[in-house]
């Protein structure tokens, strides 16, 4: 059980009832539990999360890579909600369930492009973001751009930010789990 109690979102007025609404509509009727919980004890921080999501989704990053980044992270914090919210959108964005399985688990999956990814991510997560020149000419050399290695700092700083949230508060789990 969530630690945080928010209200029946229906309820909700103001700011919350804004953003839930906003949220409503890009997500066809769901409000995931993380952003009920967010909207009601800070509307503010979630529009602010929110935006910058969208900027992310923008990005040059393809919809796999930021999910290959954010299920990466959140397996590696040990964030249960993330791991399976993100396993569901890495499905949706058509990576294979044994890719989605490896990036969990923090090995190869046999795509040179996104394992280089993967490692580049993972030094960053296991290094604070401490890198040696030859770690950031690795993943250059598996084309990504300076440009997207800014976008990668984007996704490890919003997927860190609602791990953090989901292990404060435990969020009931709303998606299905990861087996």
């Amino acid at each position: 059980m969530s630690r945080i109690a928010f209200p029946a979102p229906e309820s909700a007025t103001g700011a919350a009832a804004e953003i839930y609404a906003r949220i409503r509509k890009n997500t066809g009727g769901k409000l995931p539990n993380l952003f009920a919980t967010l909207g009601h004890v800070a509307p503010q921080a979630l529009s602010a999360i929110l935006d910058a999501e969208d900027v992310l989704a923008a990005s040059s990053l393809s919809r796999q890579d930021r999910e290959t980044i954010k299920l990466l992270v959140s397996a590696q914090t040990g964030c249960d909600y993330c791991v399976a919210a993100h396993s569901l959108m890495g499905r949706l964005a058509g990576l294979p369930a044994e890719a989605l399985g490896a990036i969990r688990a923090g090995e190869p999956t046999g795509d040179a492009r996104r394992d280089a990814l993967a490692r580049f991510v993972l030094k960053i997560v296991n290094t604070r973001g401490t890198l040696a020149e030859e770690e950031v000419a690795a993943v250059r050399a598996a084309g990504y751009t300076d440009t997207q290695l800014a976008e990668i700092s984007l996704a490890i700083s919003l997927i860190t930010f609602t791990n953090t949230v989901n292990r404060i508060n435990d969020t009931e789990l709303d998606f299905p789990p990861v087996k």
